[in-house]
């Protein structure tokens, strides 16, 4: 058996072709984009944790800080910190966590998936799911990763419920379901197409 050339295993495409799978590059400033996002993100994350840091030493325009980016509402003249608004605020940092890593999920693997390859093989710091991330692997990953902060969100809401109406627990709750059943659906339909794939093999 002969083995095959350079040439052999990466023919050279036609001008048409090769200008269309080119293409793929324009997503490069999408991704881009979204690691700037996540800088803010962190950016973000920080100042919730210095606030919740310097309210928890007694300063209130810290405090106020928090209560009016959480939406907290407490009858009285003044509002003291809490174990509701620790936890609320511990809860807003850990979606913050969440959804930067929904972006590095997005980030790494639509690269690899649909830009170029990363060449990872072997980095002691590789994801262990980038080693056989597809489409349908990153479809259902992200699929859970959006129920994981819808909880949160659902979470938060709960515990501030007083301040909320009974339409937007209502309304809340019945999105949390629609992500939940949507990402069954997707994690169903992509087990049945693995299947037929590995039958007609």
């Amino acid at each position: 058996m002969t083995t095959p050339t350079p040439e052999q295993s990466n023919p050279k495409l036609r001008p048409l072709p090769r200008f269309i799978f080119a293409s793929r590059w324009l997503q490069l400033p999408l991704y881009l984009g979204l690691i700037a996002a996540q800088g803010v993100y962190v950016f973000h994350f920080w100042i919730e944790l210095v606030h919740l840091l310097e309210a928890a030493f007694g300063s209130q325009t810290a405090l106020q800080a928090l209560i009016s980016s959480i939406g907290y509402k407490e009858t009285g003249a003044t509002v003291a910190l809490n174990e509701t608004i620790i936890m609320l605020v511990v809860l807003a940092l850990i979606d913050v966590v969440m959804i930067s890593n929904l972006l590095i999920m997005v980030i790494v693997g639509g690269y690899e998936t649909f830009v170029s390859r990363m060449d990872l093989e072997g980095h002691r710091d590789q994801p262990e799911w980038l080693s056989h991330v597809n489409a349908s692997v990153l479809k259902v990953k992200l699929a859970t990763a959006i129920i994981g902060i819808s909880s949160i969100h659902l979470l938060k809401t709960f515990i501030n419920a007083a301040n909320y109406s009974e339409k937007v627990l209502i309304a809340q709750t019945a999105i949390h379901i629609t992500f939940l059943l949507s990402a069954m659906a997707i994690a169903y339909t992509d087990r049945l197409m693995s299947r037929t794939h590995n039958e007609s093999h």
